[in-house]
């Protein structure tokens, strides 16, 4: 059985592919290379018109359920009262919107020692999709003193909804 710092990893990399092979199916631009990094830096790098980019990658999750089946393991006490709290609020968009601005307000705080942090949110309700993520984009609050240069979601989980552009 993985640990849950390798499974950790493992979930990051795979967003970070499926973020990659989107964003160069849709800007034509090459991203390539992924490495895993330590903490302080961001989760994963690449390489970007021959620099390095950094990516910062979340998974947002919209039921304690949901989580421990995709993971498939016991979740922290801080990730279980986050879940509950957005299986309270009755309408999809509205959870959609919390649990996304959520995530926007706890990476907000991060620091990193890089010069270019993108962040990268995997969604993995299945309920949930690009289309339905686009439709709220202007509703989302994406804090105004953040890091990062760029903030992208994959539409869903097995990344076939293709991504979304959500800051700048």
């Amino acid at each position: 059985m993985q640990s849950s710092e390798d499974e950790k990893i493992v979930l990051e990399h795979e967003a970070a592919k499926l973020f990659m092979r989107w964003y160069e199916h849709d800007t034509g631009k090459e991203i390539r290379h992924i490495w895993h990094n330590r903490p302080i830096k961001p989760d994963v790098s690449c390489q970007f018109e021959g620099e390095r980019l950094d990516l910062e990658v979340a998974h947002l999750y919209g039921s304690e359920q949901e989580a421990m089946q995709i993971l498939g393991r016991e979740l922290s006490d801080i990730t279980v009262e986050a879940l509950r709290d957005l299986e309270s609020v009755a309408d999809p968009h509205a959870r959609l919107l919390r649990a996304l601005n959520r995530i926007l307000e706890n990476k907000s705080h991060k620091r990193y020692k890089t010069k270019r942090v993108w962040l990268v949110i995997r969604n993995a309700h299945p309920a949930w999709s690009a289309d339905e993520i686009k439709s709220l984009q202007h509703h989302i609050a994406v804090p105004e003193n953040h890091p990062f240069e760029q903030i992208w979601m994959v539409g869903d989980f097995a990344g076939k909804s293709g991504i979304v552009q959500l800051f700048p």
